[in-house]
């Protein structure tokens, strides 16, 4: 799965209308719907503001008064076609003056996902499994210094009769190793569930 890297605006035109494609990053349905909403406003002037979002596990598509079928399902099909969740696309247009066609259509709202899309970039999402490592305060510092070192990702530490670091990774088997031969068998990890992780493509 992929998310956007950013939230931004790309513009193309297409027969002198204005395609403008507003994309965000969403959590919730709820959070897909206030950006659209959002969008409308300010572009109340606009011919159209036709939307498509992955959110959870909830996909829509709106063609907001163009042909049925030439805008929003265009525009999720980019969505779907590349792998995207939690991703809102909200395309705003300016008619200029000369019809596209339903063929034309298509292309023109799918493109303008497609490119803006391009522009922003993407994140790959990846699930990692968070475990817990309790160390003595004498071990510690040598401890944290080989997980930097080790290029492991350190997501939180707290201090108490011990000190416990809590790590992502994603091979436990594979960490497992590693934390024994650091600490000979000293300090285990206990699982503490999972987490997703956006890291570059």
């Amino acid at each position: 799965m992929r998310v956007i890297a950013r939230d931004g605006v790309h513009e193309i035109e297409i027969q002198r209308s204005r395609f403008l494609c507003h994309l965000a990053r969403v959590a919730t349905e709820e959070e897909a719907l206030a950006f659209i909403a959002g969008v409308r406003k300010e572009h109340w002037q606009a011919t159209h503001n036709c939307t498509a979002f992955r959110a959870g596990d909830t996909q829509r598509s709106n063609d907001d008064g163009e042909p049925a079928g030439t805008a929003g399902v265009p525009m999720l099909e980019v969505l779907v076609r590349r792998d995207l969740v939690d991703t809102v696309a909200v395309v705003t247009r300016y008619y200029g003056g000369v019809k596209l066609g339903a063929g034309g259509l298509v292309r023109a709202y799918g493109r303008a996902v497609s490119e803006a899309v391009d522009e922003l970039g993407t994140l790959r999402r990846t699930r990692l499994a968070a475990l817990d490592l309790s160390a003595p305060h004498a071990m510690a510092g040598r401890l944290e210094h080989a997980l930097h070192a080790s290029g492991h990702r350190l997501a939180g530490t707290s201090y108490g009769t011990s000190v416990t670091f809590t790590v992502h990774v994603p091979d436990v088997a594979v960490f497992q190793d590693w934390l024994a031969a650091q600490t000979g068998g000293a300090v285990t990890a206990a699982p503490a569930g999972f987490v997703d992780v956006d890291v570059p493509d």
